[in-house]
């Protein structure tokens, strides 16, 4: 009679004799370390990662420092990256002005101070919704863009045979592209303001009769210098993490196209989760300042 548990296809067997109260313990026992060890291993593996992406950060703004400067690359990521992005940032700003306003008014008519949603959505749009928003929404389309571009190079060997020239592919292709993000998410979120607020009016006016002047007298009255550069200091750092991220999953491609595929849908889920977080400490920073 064998002393231990005798694997079979349904798992381990319990010993011959042992008691059921046993029995049931080693079983649970067994389930949890299962379920423990995958995902101490996922945990490792996430540190990995952020240590890279971090590594790859700093070796980006170290090459931003060193000759020879590409301006033209920056302005021509620029163009790609923002100037193109125009459309999409817009109208998340114009609907989220639009939303925020209508919801704000409508509950503040129950205790008839609707007169004062100015002062809300303001505060409310330049502090998070307007950074937020644009951060996530373009952030999705640019940092899947860096990745499927990047990725597609790592698999038909050219990252390798820009290296292979002498050249240093972080300074050719991550610097640049981290420059213009840090470029274009303050310009950007600067413009979700304008538009957010220019549609917020336009709510408040038309479905409950408060005048442009009154509305934008008391967003003015309520809003300072800091809450305006709160939100445009939020998004240099959240450009900073979708041009990284995007570079560094882009780098990482392995398995062909669909590991292009894989790569990139990874980058807009591991952008979304960084955006969020960073905002809740980023927040709690700017609010104790």
């Amino acid at each position: 009679m064998s002393s231990g548990p005798v694997s079979g296809e349904d798992g381990p067997q319990p010993l011959e004799g042992a008691a059921p109260e046993e029995t049931e313990l080693r079983q649970i026992v067994q389930q949890e370390m299962l379920a423990i060890i995958p995902f101490s291993a996922r945990v490792r593996e996430a540190f990995g990662v952020f240590g890279g992406m971090f590594a790859l950060l700093v070796r980006a703004i170290q090459r931003a420092f060193t000759r020879p400067f590409a301006f033209g690359e920056v302005a021509y990521q620029i163009e790609v990256l923002g100037a193109r992005s125009l459309s999409i940032a817009t109208l998340t700003a114009i609907f989220a002005g639009l939303v925020m306003t209508l919801q704000f008014a409508f509950f503040m008519t129950r205790f008839g101070i609707q007169h004062t949603v100015g002062k809300v959505v303001v505060l409310t749009l330049f502090r998070e919704l307007a950074p937020v928003l644009t951060a996530l929404t373009v952030g999705a389309r640019i940092g899947s863009g860096i990745t499927a571009e990047l990725g597609s190079m790592r698999v038909t060997e050219q990252i390798d045979a820009i290296a292979a020239l002498g050249a240093d592919p972080v300074k050719k292709l991550v610097t640049p592209r981290l420059l213009a993000c840090i470029v274009v998410m303050p310009a950007l979120t600067c413009l979700a303001d304008v538009f957010g607020l220019t549609a917020g009016a336009i709510v408040a006016s038309t479905q409950y009769d408060i005048p442009f002047d009154q509305f934008f007298r008391g967003a003015v009255e309520t809003c300072d210098v800091v809450d305006f550069t709160s939100g445009v200091a939020k998004s240099f750092v959240f450009g900073a993490i979708i041009a990284v991220v995007g570079c560094y999953k882009g780098f990482e491609v392995s398995g062909g196209t669909e590991g292009v595929g894989r790569s990139t849908t990874e980058t807009v889920a591991i952008t979304s989760v960084a955006v969020c977080l960073s905002d809740f400490f980023l927040t709690k920073l700017f609010l104790a300042l």
